[in-house]
């Protein structure tokens, strides 16, 4: 080891061991004099343990690396959302909660060798540019951007605003690449992407985050929905909202609620931080019939704006559990530059109840929350009585099996296929019908069909992994010599065909195509028109406004009451009945 390399290692130390003495005193000051002994001592030992690695450590170390990874594993084991956040990711992180950065306004994703545009925000440069989805990324700033992965080009298209940025793409129908300079702008993504009317008079919003200006956001759509058209009733669609920040979740409440409602308080373990959010501004409509849409990945904000409303029966509910995350984070400085997102109290909606789940670390696949033993859940009433729960989650008023894709859609939109004949599909037509009334006829499913036919989009169907579990369970236990011409004919029978998987879905797969399609052409908007003429779910929310006398026994508790015997539901999966 050179003289050179233990100077640094000294100086580092040096720096290491003057930062936990700082951190000490800091716990010292900050009245924790009964822990710092057990602070002191344990970051002495973090200290000569950190010395030690990088001076007899066989190989070469990354101290930054090693730091960061100590950091995280330890906020790890306290809950999955106290997190280190460095210097250099503050700029995602202030994404995530202002919905705002300085760049191009492009999703990119990966394909192949080479980054792609998937999907340009209208009214941005990239769309002002007339760089479409499914352009392929060969040069940015004439450095050539093969084998880059999408983080790493994302870093380079992001920027300040008013800096340029040139960029050189291939393009499906184009023999020549083409060039494009853009001037990066700062990028707000909207909270509500999409507002418009379901039939004639049922509105529908939709909010995707609670970043700021979520709750104004809303307002606004609402207010110009009730302008242009005789709305009787909204469908207010959270679902796969994560949330963001809690203010906004009180704004976005305060839509519908009156003002000087209690919406949600908060408590921890610092109690001069306990706070109580109530209703500031004079709400839009406090009486229009209400549907919410939820399910398993609508998280904290989503929670307290459905769980608010469920509680002052408001309106319903209608899908999925939700997420089931209650705890409220806050954001510390730390020293250069970085910051310490830490939780320090879980909020409680206006029942009495928190959202979060008992148990956050064990949760099914899809991240709703498991099974939760009855002894350890509580009961508490809305404002008109009916009874609810907590224990994770908000389990809706009315519940629907989530809507699942098949195997072969998966496949084909992981592949790319969908996207790609997108792609293919608007280089040969300059125009389509609007997204509301354009559809894939026949003609159009086939030559798909032939598009795909000799692409790779294998899959494993249910019943394949079932008998590859069974053959695995006869091989252990010695059985299946004696049963593999019985298998090999079962599995004959149930391997799947592509081709006939590809008309048995033939809807399912239209509609993914017509999405991709219609967003070519109408961006964000025409994906979620498209999206909103096949929902069930939405279909679902408007039958239920439709019907005052089903809508007004949902608010009153009665038909949970009738669908359950009695019993209201507790799993979120009981009041589908109806």
């Amino acid at each position: 080891m050179t003289a050179k390399r233990n100077f640094k290692l000294s100086k580092s130390l040096k720096v290491l061991v003057f930062t936990a003495v700082f951190a000490a005193a800091a716990w010292i000051s900050a009245g924790f004099v009964e822990d710092y002994f057990e602070v002191s001592k344990n970051l002495d030992i973090f200290a000569t343990l950190f010395r030690e690695l990088n001076t007899y450590y066989v190989d070469e170390t990354d101290p930054g690396k090693l730091i960061k990874k100590g950091i995280d594993d330890m906020l790890e084991s306290l809950d999955p959302y106290t997190s280190y956040i460095p210097e250099s990711e503050r700029e995602d992180y202030r994404f995530m909660t202002t919905g705002q950065y300085g760049g191009i306004g492009a999703l990119i994703k990966q394909k192949d060798d080479y980054v792609v545009i998937a999907d340009p925000y209208e009214g941005f440069p990239a769309q002002k540019a007339d760089l479409r989805a499914g352009d392929v990324l060969l040069e940015i700033d004439g450095k050539s951007a093969k084998g880059k992965k999408v983080d790493e080009v994302s870093k380079v298209l992001k920027g300040q605003p008013q800096t340029r940025v040139s960029v050189l793409v291939s393009r499906e129908g184009e023999k020549n690449p083409i060039s494009k300079t853009l001037t990066r702008e700062e990028i707000k993504v909207k909270s509500v992407p999409y507002s418009g009317m379901i039939g004639k008079d049922i509105g529908y919003i939709r909010l995707t985050g609670f970043t700021e200006n979520a709750g104004k956001e809303v307002q606004e759509a609402l207010v110009k929905l009730k302008e242009k058209n005789s709305i009787r009733a909204l469908v207010f669609d959270l679902r796969g909202n994560p949330g963001g920040l809690l203010n906004e979740a009180v704004n976005v409440a305060n839509v519908f609620i009156s003002k000087g409602q209690e919406i949600v308080n908060t408590k921890g373990k610092v109690k001069e931080w306990d706070k109580t959010y109530n209703a500031l501004n004079t709400p839009i409509d406090t009486l229009i019939p209400l549907a919410v849409l939820v399910n398993s990945q609508s998280a904290s904000a989503s929670e307290i704006v459905s769980g608010t409303i469920q509680d002052l029966d408001r309106g319903v509910i209608i899908g999925q559990r939700t997420f089931g995350k209650g705890l409220v984070q806050t954001t510390r400085p730390l020293s250069y530059n970085a910051q310490l997102k830490v939780t320090t109290a879980k909020y409680y909606i206006p029942s009495g109840r928190c959202i979060q789940a008992l148990d956050y670390s064990h949760r099914n696949e899809d991240g709703s929350v498991g099974k939760i033993p009855d002894s350890l859940i509580s009961v508490f009433r809305t404002k008109n009585g009916k009874l609810v729960y907590d224990g994770g989650g908000v389990a809706p008023d009315v519940a629907l099996d989530p809507q699942k894709l098949s195997n072969i859609s998966v496949s084909l939109l992981t592949k790319l296929l969908i996207f790609n004949y997108a792609t293919l599909y608007r280089s040969r037509h300059q125009s389509i019908r609007p997204p509301s009334e354009f559809r894939l006829g026949d003609a159009d499913y086939n030559d798909f069909i032939a598009y795909a036919s000799d692409k790779d989009y294998d899959y494993t169907t249910k019943s394949e992994k079932t008998l590859e579990d069974l053959k695995e369970n006869l091989e252990k236990e010695k059985y299946f010599d004696n049963m593999k011409q019985e298998y090999e004919t079962i599995l004959n029978k149930v391997k799947h065909n592509k081709k006939d998987d590809l008309l048995k879905n033939k809807d399912e797969i239209r509609q993914l195509l017509e999405e991709e399609i219609a967003a070519r052409y109408y961006f964000q908007n025409g994906r979620t028109e498209v999206m909103l003429a096949y929902d069930a779910e939405v279909k679902k929310a408007a039958d239920v406004l439709k019907d005052s006398v089903l809508y007004n026994s949902i608010i009153d508790g009665s038909y949970a009451k009738k669908v359950n015997e009695g019993k209201a539901d507790k799993s979120g999966k009981g009041n589908a009945g109806h």
